[in-house]
């Protein structure tokens, strides 16, 4: 029997009592479902693990999307030893005696070593730098997994050694395969026990994992133990045959919520696309992803306040209704609650995707902000300076200023409101949408006044 067989059957033995979850891990690329795009025939990964010529990686995925597994798979495929640590639970100390333990492997086995770390994004810089010069010299083959986007929370330097391979969330019809080999695997799976459970059901379950596999045989194997041992009644059942009902099935999964990590890269991807999907003046994709994040238990009032950035940043002065129609669906979530509150979110979504679209304010905003610290604590033109005392008075201040009410159609033509030193700026250019519109013809009709004064004609 070979090595690799051997390690097989051994694990095998070992895994007897474990989770179905641990215990139907992949044992061959052959098992491994989902991720086609890295495992599919010719695929650059799979080829790689196939002719032995391996590197360090990153795998980057949500949970349940196979990390761990491929990790696995890796090291059984090279005959490698493989040690597993998590970031949560240790620190450099526990990665300098893996380090040991591999240099030994080497030393008396000859056998190389898989290095795999969980939630690698939870070490700091010195912890993951710790690993440069071991994965240089070939010590072991570093694989680290992460839930997080390894551009921001992984070290440069880690990063330029190791490849970063993206993994996604299983379709349905994959979780729905993983399932059914467990109901049939006799060694490490259910076969063993008579479930009658329906295709329907099956595929019900498949839905309610949401993508993460781990989570689709940790719910198999509740409804595998609570599953009742039918009697001939009602569903027509042999005795001794479990029976899987659409009851047991909602019970089970009836507390299930969606993938979402907040704080984490789905969260912002979620909220990210809500706002596009405003901004594109799309209601319907707007509120479908208000639903996902709503669904996956994220909490209403930071949409709220979201909401509220898109009105003054999206829609602006096209339409100031949706700045208080934010306001107030923030208002009702605050004052109601669930679910009153969301419907009232939901209405603001619908109305703001539907309205006018102006950034004018907004860029507006950015672009004075960028002058105002590119030029510095700038003095106020002695005409614009409040003169409360007479010392103030006497000193000239406010002295030329020019109250807009008494001039000509409330508006003084030619007068400056900037600095000497920058001269006049134009900053908020409206939009020829909604009632940007209208305020683009009078600030138009301003400064044409303003061009007349300043040239010496009449107004």
């Amino acid at each position: 029997m070979s090595n690799a067989a051997e390690k097989m059957t051994a694990d095998l033995d070992e895994m007897h009592g474990h989770p179905l979850a641990d215990r139907m891990r992949p044992q061959s690329i052959a098992e491994f479902f989902g991720q086609v795009h890295l495992m599919g025939s010719d695929k650059p990964l799979r080829s790689a693990i196939e002719a032995d010529k391996l590197h360090s990686m990153i795998f980057w995925g949500p949970p349940g999307s196979g990390k761990t597994t491929l990790a696995r798979l890796i090291a059984r495929y090279a005959d490698a030893e493989f040690i597993s640590l998590s970031a949560v639970l240790c620190g450099v100390k526990d990665v300098r005696e893996a380090v040991a333990k591999t240099q030994g492997f080497m030393t008396t086995q000859g056998r190389r070593t898989v290095l795999f770390i969980d939630e690698v994004h939870r070490f700091n810089k010195a912890q993951q730098d710790a690993f440069l010069p071991y994965i240089e010299d070939g010590t072991f083959i570093f694989i680290g997994a992460t839930t997080e986007n390894p551009s921001f929370e992984l070290n440069n330097a880690l990063l330029s050694r190791a490849r970063v391979y993206v993994l996604k969330a299983l379709q349905a019809d994959a979780i729905r395969a993983i399932i059914d080999r467990a109901l049939l695997d006799t060694g490490r799976g259910l076969g063993g026990r008579d479930i009658d459970f329906p295709e329907t059901l099956r595929d019900e379950l498949a839905t309610a994992a949401d993508g993460d596999a781990r989570r689709a045989l940790n719910f198999l194997e509740i409804i595998a133990d609570l599953a009742p041992y039918g009697e001939g009644g009602e569903n027509g059942g042999d005795e001794g045959k479990q029976l899987v009902s659409e009851a047991l099935i909602n019970e089970i999964l009836g507390g299930g919520v969606r993938r979402f990590d907040k704080g984490g890269e789905a969260f912002y991807d979620q909220i990210s696309a809500l706002h596009k999907a405003v901004r594109g003046s799309s209601p319907d994709g707007a509120l479908y992803w208000f639903a996902r994040m709503i669904d996956g238990g994220c909490d209403p009032l930071y949409i709220a306040r979201r909401v509220v950035r898109m009105a003054s940043e999206d829609i602006g002065n096209a339409d100031p209704r949706a700045l208080q129609i934010a306001l107030n669906a923030w208002d009702v979530q605050e004052r109601l609650g669930s679910p009153e509150g969301e419907l009232a979110i939901a209405q603001a979504i619908a109305y703001m995707a539907s309205a006018a679209k102006s950034n004018a304010v907004y860029m507006a905003y950015k672009a004075a902000l960028s002058e105002a610290k590119e030029h510095g604590s700038l003095e106020v033109p002695v005409h614009l300076r409040n003169a409360p005392t007479k010392l103030m008075k006497e000193l000239g201040y406010g002295k030329a200023y020019r109250y807009a009410h008494d001039e000509p159609e409330a508006y003084a033509a030619g007068e400056t409101y900037f600095p000497d030193e920058i001269g006049e700026r134009h900053y908020y250019h409206p939009v020829p949408r909604g009632l940007e519109r209208k305020i683009k013809e009078k600030l138009d009709y301003f400064q044409s006044l303003d061009a007349k004064a300043r040239s010496g004609g009449s107004r």
